[in-house]
């Protein structure tokens, strides 16, 4: 063994090519043993506790929080002590390095485990988070990230889980009541100082006040006032999957209107809209499909697995709700909150964020009508849904005012025909119209 050991960033098991530091356990000159919690790491899913590989001497930390490490890059160095207890040579750690690893003879590949947006492969490791006492403070990583998140000071938190262990209600009751607010941090960025404000006012009075003309140019040949930010974490990846899909679909977006002045009563929105894709996918199965660009074919489901968007301050995830066409009204809403709830507290299994066959994206939930929302291979389409707002409508003998829901329906032109996206369109639209 030699004095100093790199210990190099392994594959998390959601196939991804980097991962964020979170939060440290140790510092350099530390001494550390065997799978003891080395340092939590977020991922595009989930923050992930990683051990210690060796019993011995922290020599060098590959960065600090905030950090975005290579999958297989230097983590940690270490100075193994032959006194401990170490690891055989050859023995499994249960991490993988970079691409995906042989399956052994007579087994089968290893399942999609799906992404926040995509597709990824996932190692056969199994990992468990645990809590860790840091600075007295008993947490679980993903706990400990949402503190550093919310600017709370875990050590202020009123603890309520078992033996003292923080939780994320923890956390979260903190933040709103203020009652442990993390100190300043000296670093943090101050405004510019007074001289500074007025020369940059000054010189962009002097601009507008001109009058004159000016030849535009490109942003990035300008001064800008802020500072880069790293994506990290569940953005990278969702900026990485936008790209590709952007470069493999053809996308064609249908727009129209769901009359819902029949309904009989309340009735909830996303459920109807659930069951209208599912009526639509067994009239039209052309749209419940994946397509494969580069063997050219079609592979049509004969469930609907219907990706769900769940917008979060971390970034975009697409929980699937598993055979959507035979759950009832319960079963959809009890569905999608259950997914909703994982998404939140960051527990959502990898197995529930992939292979979906059809995708809902819900945005009237906030704002916009129409929309064209991204197709992500290998499915066909997507279905949006905007803001229900009320229409003055013709009818017979005069006009009414009915309330409306407006949809979307973009898909991939390579694997469907216009006339069979107008007929999807169009029995989706049937569903939602009904009274109930």
């Amino acid at each position: 063994m030699s004095e100093h050991t790199p210990f190099h960033l392994p594959d998390l098991g959601e196939g991804l090519p980097d991962a964020t530091i979170v939060e440290w356990y140790v510092k350099e000159g530390d001494s550390i043993g065997l799978d003891e919690p080395l340092v939590s790491m977020e991922t595009a899913k989930a923050v992930v506790e990683v051990p210690s590989p060796v019993s011995g001497t922290v020599v060098k930390l590959g960065g600090e929080a905030g950090a975005v490490i290579a999958t297989g890059a230097v983590l940690a160095v270490f100075a193994p002590d032959p006194a401990r207890p170490q690891r055989a040579e050859g023995q499994d750690t249960g991490h993988h390095h970079g691409g995906a690893a042989e399956a052994p003879a007579g087994a089968a590949g290893r399942d999609d485990a799906g992404t926040v947006v995509g597709a990824m492969q996932s190692s056969d490791a199994v990992r468990s988070e645990q809590a860790v006492a840091v600075g007295g403070v008993k947490a679980m990583p993903a706990v400990r990230a949402l503190a550093r998140k919310l600017g709370v000071d875990l050590s202020r938190v009123r603890a309520s889980g078992p033996d003292g262990t923080a939780t994320l209600a923890d956390v979260q009751r903190a933040a709103a009541d203020g009652s442990a607010a993390a100190a300043a941090s000296p670093s943090a960025s101050a405004p510019l100082p007074a001289p500074q404000q007025m020369r940059e006012a000054a010189r962009r009075t002097a601009l507008s006040a001109s009058g004159r003309p000016m030849r535009t140019r490109p942003p990035g040949s300008a001064d800008a006032s802020g500072q880069p930010e790293q994506l990290k974490g569940v953005r990278r990846n969702m900026a990485r999957v936008m790209a590709d899909a952007h470069a493999q679909v053809v996308p064609t977006t249908l727009v129209d209107d769901a009359d819902l002045h029949a309904w009989i009563g309340k009735q909830d929105i996303t459920v109807r809209l659930v069951r209208a894709i599912a009526a639509a996918a067994r009239a039209v199965p052309a749209l419940n499909a994946w397509f494969d660009g580069q063997a050219l074919t079609v592979t049509h489901h004969p469930q609907v697995d219907l990706g769900i968007a769940v917008d979060t301050d971390d970034g975009l995830f697409v929980p699937v709700l598993r055979n959507a066409d035979m759950l009832d009204a319960h079963g959809i809403r009890a569905g999608i909150d259950r997914l909703r709830a994982q998404v939140l507290d960051r527990s959502i299994p990898a197995s529930e964020l992939g292979g979906y066959t059809l995708s809902l994206s819900n945005f009237g939930m906030f704002a916009g009508r129409y929309a064209s929302p991204v197709v992500v291979p290998p499915c066909v389409a997507i279905v949006g849904a905007g803001r229900l707002g009320h229409d003055v409508v013709a009818v017979m003998g005069g006009i009414e005012v009915h309330r409306r829901l407006p949809i979307s329906l973009t898909f991939d032109h390579r694997a469907a025909t216009g006339g069979e996206a107008a007929r999807f369109l169009r029995a989706l639209l049937d569903d939602l119209e009904l009274p109930a």
